[in-house]
């Protein structure tokens, strides 16, 4: 178990992060790509680094090239430092595929 982010922690973690925002218990971010192939490329390396973190987002792809990431530590009831970290290593994709 992680400990919970404050609500101050989180909000600084915000604005740190591109895009990202929280939606009650999760942190979220819609992302938009070029076509499918360019969403579904994304997923995968999103799943790479979700395993390697042992820490699993929810994942959502839609409308053939928008996908939603949501973010929140289940066993824990809330945002932690985990969902912060993965969500700055997605950001870290971004730059190879968002349109």
């Amino acid at each position: 178990m992680s400990k919970l982010l404050a609500q101050m922690e989180i909000d600084s973690a915000l604005t740190a992060l591109d895009g990202w925002s929280q939606e009650g218990i999760n942190l979220v971010h819609d992302f938009k790509f070029q076509d499918f192939k360019a969403a579904l490329a994304f997923i995968n390396q999103v799943g790479e680094l979700a395993e390697k973190a042992d820490h699993h987002p929810d994942l959502t792809l839609h409308d053939y090239n928008r996908v939603r990431i949501s973010l929140t530590s289940h066993s824990d009831g809330g945002i932690t430092p985990n969902d912060t970290a993965l969500a700055g290593e997605i950001d870290s994709l971004i730059g190879d595929h968002s349109k």
